[in-house]
């Protein structure tokens, strides 16, 4: 029984809350100078609240004040929208408890905005109900195991706070559905094919792991996890249970025909299936070099027009298998894949610059980045090669990462996708010569001759190839902005076509005033929208070349986020007789809620691997930029007043609500 004078655990957590309300009001009140001085107190309060039970429910309705008296300014948390989950694992295990505590913070606030309770200016419920699903994937081992040896000589006592945070995090979110919300979000993810996979990989192992625990009982959740788990581990009969690849080596050294038959077939539809690779796989193809082609095909999942490229470009495959394709760069395998079912090596440049490719040296500061970034596993020379295998074979699975140079990575897609050897040009550039000299009206800008780009710091959570071509890309993109001072109007409308392409439409419309932000001729820009790109009104003329365009984000609340570079890559009919805009988004995951009923698709409406697609309509509610040829005009007096009305609806009730200039919106003559 207690003693009157020994408090009970409600007792010491209401005094501990009371002490941290107080410490937060004194840190509110406190001017920005004196706030690091305040911080201390907050922090060491919050870890002791953290560590009682029932301490984290507590403090999450307190996050928003916590976060308005200044907790997080002045650190990576003061920007949610760019925290990356990957690196919550590091700054739980952090022997520093304020880092500690911090990073528990930041998650209850995430927690408060994802189930409604708090809204936030910087991103919307979706969004943070996204980043703690991947970040309660990637720390399972935090809800279902105890602290490590390791964990209690590094963290102490300390160790249990983040299991009480991930404890209260999953009975908030549903505990029951974590694993099953799990593997649809990687099988959302996985359908765009995107080229880096490593974090998609992590959690499937973390589930591979709790599945394998006899300790841990996941009830009825994880039954479809079983393909993604044996796509990685075991996705062959005689690799099933995982057994290393040095006796996966020697399995198939004592394989007939047959049997490497049924490997390579069980291998590639793994692949397919997916879009991941197997460690195993790489293993399989270096074998198969020495018992011919038509295996390699089986292996590669290759259709008559895969075949045909490898059996004419036999000695640059194999060059490719040996050069690229090892346990460590198992995702090239893919890539090389595609690349082939592209047929692009028949373009005469491109078989030339893959031999140079293969040769090529490159230079200390290239050599540096990739060990930096990936790792001394392989050589850098295979990390870039595989890193070009995977662009050329899934031009619309280049990312931008966590970093502000969607430009860059539309430019390395768009040459991917439509001109190859170009981008091939560019990595050959960048990672030998540590330079790119691109022209501009005549004039050329070299790389490193530029001062700054649009990124403050190098970026490195990229792939292979974007890690070294875009640092040079984002200099010369934003010198020719610089170019283009005192010009009037939108520097887009000059940079865009030199930048990207000869392709890129020389015609550009806009529909806000650059300098006041204010919507101008709406009408008109409508109308020219569509009678450049839809078929009905543009004399059913497909796209030709995929074409750069800007448009305005918003959130699920159709709050304005910012502008964005993406890609116009066709209009069609989709499967329900819709007609939809489908595009190239850099951004790292295309599927997003942009608020008022968009909500942007990547599969189920014919996408194709990598693209998302909008209405035409809605597209058009969220498009600021586009560029047109001004030679081929479409029939802008067709279209009937009711459907720009709708579209004017979408962007009335979004991100142009409060861009409506003085006395409202007038169209030009002549739109």
């Amino acid at each position: 029984m207690t003693s009157p004078s020994t408090p009970t655990g409600d007792d010491k957590l209401t005094g501990l809350l009371a002490r941290l309300d107080e410490a937060t009001a004194l840190l509110n009140e406190a001017r920005d100078f004196a706030k690091p001085g305040k911080l201390p107190r907050v922090l060491d309060t919050a870890r002791r609240v953290l560590l009682q039970q029932g301490g984290a429910a507590a403090i999450e309705p307190r996050t928003a004040a916590l976060e308005a008296a200044g907790v997080f300014e002045g650190s990576d948390w003061a920007t949610p929208q760019f925290l990356v989950p990957s690196l919550t694992t590091q700054a739980l295990k952090s022997a520093d408890p304020h880092v500690v505590t911090i990073e528990a913070l930041s998650e209850l606030r995430l927690l408060a905005v994802a189930k409604g309770d708090v809204r936030h200016a910087m991103l919307s419920a979706e969004q943070a109900h996204h980043y703690l699903t991947q970040v309660i994937a990637l720390n399972l081992w935090l809800l279902f195991g105890a602290p490590s040896e390791a964990e209690r000589e590094t963290q102490g006592r300390l160790a249990e706070l983040p299991r009480r945070l991930f404890a209260h995090l999953a009975e908030r979110i549903g505990y029951e559905h974590i694993i099953d919300r799990l593997i649809g979000e990687i099988w959302r993810i996985l359908q765009q094919r995107p080229i880096q996979v490593g974090p998609v990989k992590q959690m499937i192992t973390q589930i591979a792991i709790c599945q394998a625990d006899p300790t841990i009982d996941l009830g009825t959740s994880g039954q479809g996890a079983d393909r993604l788990v044996s796509s990685l581990f075991g996705p062959s009969h005689a690799c099933r249970e995982d057994p290393g690849l040095e006796v996966y080596r020697q399995r198939l050294a004592s394989m007939d025909a047959s049997a490497l038959q049924a490997e390579a077939t069980g291998f590639a539809r793994a692949m397919h299936d997916t879009g991941l690779v197997s460690p195993y796989h790489p293993v399989l193809l270096r074998y198969l070099l020495e018992q011919g082609d038509t295996l390699i095909g089986e292996a590669l999942g290759l259709s008559s027009t895969g075949r045909d490229c490898l059996m004419c470009y036999r000695e640059l495959v194999h060059a490719l298998i040996r050069g690229g394709l090892h346990p460590d760069t198992a995702q090239a395998v893919y890539g090389l894949a595609l690349m082939l079912e592209r047929g692009i090596l028949y373009q005469p440049p491109v078989a030339p610059a893959m031999w140079r490719q293969l040769g090529l040296t490159l230079s200390d500061w290239s050599t540096a980045r990739l060990n930096l970034a990936f790792g001394e596993a392989v050589s850098p020379r295979a990390r870039l090669l595989e890193g070009v295998l995977c662009m050329l074979g899934l031009p619309l699975g280049v990312g931008q990462g966590n970093n502000p140079t969607c430009q860059s990575a539309r430019a390395l897609s768009m040459w991917a996708y439509n001109d190859p050897d170009y981008l091939l040009q560019m990595v050959a550039w960048a990672a030998r010569d540590d330079e790119i000299i691109m022209h501009f009206e005549g004039q050329p800008i070299s790389s490193m001759a530029s001062v700054g780009g649009v990124a403050t710091e190098l970026p490195m959570d990229l792939d292979p190839v974007s890690l070294i071509v875009v640092p040079h890309l984002d200099r010369i993109y934003a010198e020719m902005g610089r170019r283009c001072i005192g010009r009037e109007g939108d520097p887009h409308r000059w940079v865009n076509p030199e930048f990207h392409g000869w392709w890129s439409g020389r015609g550009f419309r806009i529909n806000v005033d650059v300098a006041s932000g204010q919507l101008v001729d709406l009408d008109g820009f409508l109308r020219h929208f569509y009678a450049s790109y839809h078929p009905h009104y543009n004399g059913n003329q497909p796209l030709i070349h995929p074409q750069p365009a800007g448009i305005a984000v918003t959130d699920s609340a159709a709050r304005f986020i910012g502008w964005h570079a993406i890609t116009l890559l066709r209009v069609g009919i989709d499967p329900g007789g819709e007609m939809r805009v489908f595009f190239y988004n850099p951004n790292n995951d295309s599927g997003q809620d942009w608020g008022d009923g968009v909500q942007v698709s990547t599969a189920g409406h014919g996408e194709r691997f990598g693209e998302a697609s909008l209405p035409f309509d809605q597209f058009a509610s969220r498009l600021y930029i586009f560029h047109h040829d001004p030679l081929e005009r479409g029939e802008p007096a067709r279209i009937e007043q009711a459907e720009l009305d709708r579209v004017i609806g979408y962007l009335h009730r979004s991100w142009g609500a409060d861009r409506l200039p003085p006395g409202g919106l007038q169209a030009e003559p002549g739109g």
